[in-house]
């Protein structure tokens, strides 16, 4: 193994570090767990001024660093937006997360306030620049064509004029209805970008609409089409100005994006401590965040930031100890696992990023306890249609057997009490796609047979995983898609040796399930192993034809 060179040394023999490392360092030494926090704080309470301004509208936290910009109860839900959708050139329309609660929500209320924030250095992240204004757009659109297929077919019009319609000059019949299916972006976005991205509206049009999505609760649920409005730092607003959102002739999506785009950390001071401003400090929390979740953080926030620089890693480390303890005493997967000091940087006295502690190894806030109560409706599991099956996450399975005949666990974290038999109760240690690339493949066959069995009986039966957003949505899928009609009906698999599979068909049945597990978040690598599990099943019944 080759040796790591040693930093150069100047003429009296101290070492020279290169620009890189110095940069490097003072970065490191800025980027504290007590100025993230600090920084997040200043940030929820400007979240807090433009929320005021519109009390009517739900705040919303777009999945994971928008949860750290407001206290848990602020929230009426959350939503799933990637930044990777909007990244130039790489532009896309997700049919798996479709978020369609969001416009639901959006609809009921008259519009909501979206979270997020990046430290890119830029006023917006790509999620808000452009992946939600897509989103907003092709929503529109497929609206659009929806009511002009039923007026269509009210009013007689042939079928040549029903397609010109439909295949791209939707926008010029809009002015009749006053619907407003274009795309609007924000002004930054380069004319080259907004025509490229303009061109493609159609096609992710129709990808939404054979989707299998419920287009006719949008219909239904929005008076007035979606439009995006953005808010930063360096938003003017003007307070006897600002409009009432019952006036403006759009369902209004206001982007809040948290935190000031400086590039630089800037110093600022409180009563009685110095600190760093971070821009974003809430993204990328598994890098500073020591085990602490955005609930946990609102609950002892005064505590926190009254503790100062020097004591904020020790209380943290005492809170997460707490909370781990709490939670192990529940009969929960909590163990403990040791922080890594930090390099020195100056020496052993350099701060307190030294300290050494033990923190649970689940530190994601999506995965925390009380996640359920970031869902539109509150919900401990979520029953997918009449078909007897429900998702949850296995922190939720205690207070939400109701109902429920038999659990099929999915988590590999987590053993289950259970005095029952082998028949209503079965534990598969999956583990993510990132950690094993085929463990959901060999788990689905039992998974799928478990389910196949109960629901012949009539038995209603719970999927659950660790956080109850991807592996026991994933397995859910395979069921579905293997003992389900296209209704949804369950026919023990009767269907499935009929139909083709395809990545479409599956994407219908994901869209199936996200219209009530509306907090589902399946990975691309899981999904991947569902299909392959699919195909695999397809080609045994083919053989045995």
């Amino acid at each position: 193994m080759a040796a790591v060179p040693e930093p150069a040394a100047d003429a009296a023999g101290a070492p020279t570090l290169s620009i890189y490392q110095a940069a490097r360092r003072i970065k490191r030494r800025e980027s504290t767990l007590y100025n993230a926090l600090r920084s997040v704080a200043e940030d929820a309470a400007f979240v807090a001024e433009v929320a005021a301004l519109w009390p009517a509208l739900p705040l919303v936290a777009n999945l994971r660093c928008g949860l750290w910009y407001a206290p848990p109860r602020s929230f009426a839900a959350t939503c799933y937006f990637k930044s990777t959708d909007g990244h130039a050139g790489n532009w896309s329309f997700s049919t798996a997360r479709l978020n369609l609660h969001l416009a639901l929500l959006a609809g009921e209320r008259g519009g909501c306030i979206i979270v997020d924030s990046t430290r890119k250095g830029k006023r917006f992240p790509d999620s808000m620049s452009k992946t939600i204004p897509i989103w907003c757009c092709v929503l529109n659109r497929a609206i659009e064509r929806h009511r002009l297929r039923a007026i269509n077919k009210e009013r007689g019009v042939n079928n040549e004029v029903s397609a010109a319609v439909l295949n791209g000059d939707a926008e010029k019949t809009s002015c009749s209805s006053n619907w407003d299916s274009s795309l609007h972006l924000p002004v930054w976005v380069l004319d080259t970008e907004k025509y490229a991205v303009g061109e493609r509206i159609d096609e992710w049009t129709d990808q939404f609409e054979s989707c299998g999505a419920d287009i006719q609760s949008l219909v239904l649920g929005l008076r007035k089409p979606l439009r995006p409005l953005w808010i930063s730092p360096r938003t003017r607003i003007w307070l006897n100005e600002v409009p009432e959102h019952e006036s403006w002739d759009f369902t209004p999506i206001i982007l809040i994006s948290a935190s000031a785009s400086d590039s630089v950390s800037t110093q600022r001071l409180s009563s009685e401590f110095s600190w760093h401003y971070i821009p974003g400090a809430g993204d990328d929390e598994e890098s500073w965040a020591r085990g602490l979740t955005p609930t946990l953080f609102w609950k002892h926030s005064y505590d926190l930031l009254d503790a100062g620089p020097d004591l904020c890693n020790q209380l943290v480390a005492d809170i997460v100890e707490r909370d781990r303890v709490y939670r192990a005493q529940r009969g929960e997967y909590s163990p403990q696992i040791t922080v890594k000091p930090m390099k020195a940087l100056d020496g052993p006295n350099c701060g307190d990023d030294h300290i050494t502690g033990t923190w649970p190894m689940n530190s994601n806030p999506c995965m925390s306890t009380t996640d359920t109560q970031y869902s539109t409706n509150n919900n401990l599991l979520f029953w997918i249609g009449t078909s007897n099956l429900a998702v949850s996450s296995t922190f939720q399975v205690a207070d939400a057997l109701v109902g429920v005949d038999c659990i099929l666990n999915c988590d590999s974290t987590s053993t289950l009490p259970s005095n029952s038999s082998e028949n209503s109760y079965l534990e598969l240690p999956i583990v993510g796609s990132k950690d094993d690339r085929f463990s959901l493949n060999k788990n689905l066959p039992k998974a799928v047979d478990f389910a196949k069995r109960n629901l012949i009986a009539g038995r209603k039966i719970l999927v659950c995983c660790q956080n109850g957003e991807d592996i026991s949505i994933c397995v859910a899928l395979a069921i579905v898609a293997r003992l389900f009609d296209d209704s949804g009906c369950f026919d023990n698999g009767n269907s499935f040796v009929k139909r083709d599979i395809t990545k479409l068909e599956m994407r219908k049945r994901l869209v199936f399930i996200c219209k009530f597990a509306v907090n589902a978040r399946p990975s691309r690598g899981n999904l991947r192993q569902v299909y392959g599990f699919l195909c695999n099943e397809k080609e045994q019944l083919s053989c045995l034809t």
